[in-house]
């Protein structure tokens, strides 16, 4: 059996560090360096590429709008010290709808934000090192976002998804073909988010060696690469047993440092499973059992933190089991105050003297 890659966080950092090099050699100014540089310890390789693809576009937009027949890799500090609020309130509009490389893309509020967030803390750090003598950024009012409501499955739903996993029942032909060799596997990974809350990337990132069920717990790499001990039920621990039960009748890596979750059913050697397929197979799944829904495994994830909120009442048992760093995060999503939960202070102020109520 061929050797399966395994350190995903070591692999996925030097890919998106790999990715941002390239970024700044052929798509960025060179004084962009300095600013990566410069937020490398306090930032992830993931973050630090999100925010060069968010210049990249304001970048863009600056060439093709202010500086007409310049380049982006001819731009200069000089010329930052040129850009106006009202530059960067055009960046903005021009979000809502501009076209690049060949593709159309449109902006929402939540979208513009983050790109103005990328690009005032560039102006940010070259203002602070005096660098540039003016930062009109910070004239520029961040976007209004509006929140959306948090789209999750209800109670009736979530057996109802692991149950159209194990059988099937509602895949197309096509569907079916492939659902003999994953439907274990998919079975354990649905029980795992619902059961657990983590992350699509702390999911894909479990090894074998990872799991112990001799007190039903794992260890997830977080955000910002710490671990963290969680624990599953009996439910999630049947799944899981069940699941690398067959990998091992399949003479699948069962190394402590082999992935847990693996491709099956193809030509191709076993590898790590990624992130898109995990999405796909949840839509899959979702789509017959909630059709109305978009159901991608972060709701999974706020379909637990939901549950778990409903059966703790206790906000900061639930931040740390999600492990949100600010709890204000966690409230926003899971302390709102629900209809049942208004209809149960009806009456709780008294507003007369219960002797001076009409009598039935």
């Amino acid at each position: 059996m061929a050797k399966v890659s395994t350190d995903y966080y070591v692999q996925r950092n030097n890919q998106n560090l790999e990715a941002l090099d390239r970024l700044l050699d052929e798509s960025l100014p060179p004084f962009c360096a300095d600013y990566f540089m410069s937020i490398e310890s306090r930032t992830s390789p993931l973050t630090r590429l999100n925010y060069a693809h968010d210049l990249k576009i304001f970048f863009y937009f600056l060439c093709q709008r202010k500086f007409s027949g310049r380049s982006v890799k001819d731009l200069t500090l000089d010329d930052m010290e040129n850009v106006t609020s009202t530059d960067v309130e055009y960046f903005l509009s021009f979000l809502s709808r501009y076209k690049y490389d060949g593709k159309l893309h449109m902006c929402n509020d939540r979208a513009k934000a983050r790109k103005l967030s990328a690009v005032k803390a560039m102006f940010k750090y070259f203002f602070k090192k005096d660098l540039i003598s003016v930062n009109n950024t910070t004239k520029v009012e961040t976007p209004k976002i509006h929140e959306k409501p948090i789209i999750r499955l209800e109670d009736q739903e979530i057996p109802g998804i692991i149950a159209t996993a194990e059988s099937g029942t509602g895949l197309s032909e096509h569907q079916m073909a492939y659902h003999e060799h994953n439907k274990v596997r998919d079975t354990a990974i649905l029980t795992l988010f619902l059961g657990t809350g983590i992350r699509i990337s702390e999911l894909v990132g479990l090894n074998n060696g990872d799991i112990n069920f001799d007190n039903n717990s794992f260890i997830v790499t977080r955000k910002g690469g710490a671990k963290t001990i969680l624990y599953f039920d009996d439910t999630v621990a049947e799944a899981l047993k069940t699941y690398m039960a067959q990998k091992e009748a399949q003479s699948l890596p069962m190394l402590d440092s082999s992935p847990l979750f693996l491709t099956t059913g193809s030509k191709k050697a076993p590898a790590r499973l990624g992130v898109r397929a995990v999405e796909n197979m949840v839509k899959k799944y979702a789509k017959i059992v909630s059709p109305l829904k978009k159901i991608t495994p972060h709701k999974l994830r706020s379909t637990y933190g939901t549950a778990l909120y409903k059966a703790t009442g206790d906000i900061y048992v639930v931040a740390d089991v999600l492990g949100h760093k600010d709890i204000n995060t966690t409230k926003k999503h899971y302390a709102a105050i629900t209809d049942d939960a208004r209809r149960s202070v009806v009456g709780k102020v008294k507003l007369k003297p219960d002797n001076d109520r009409p009598q039935p």
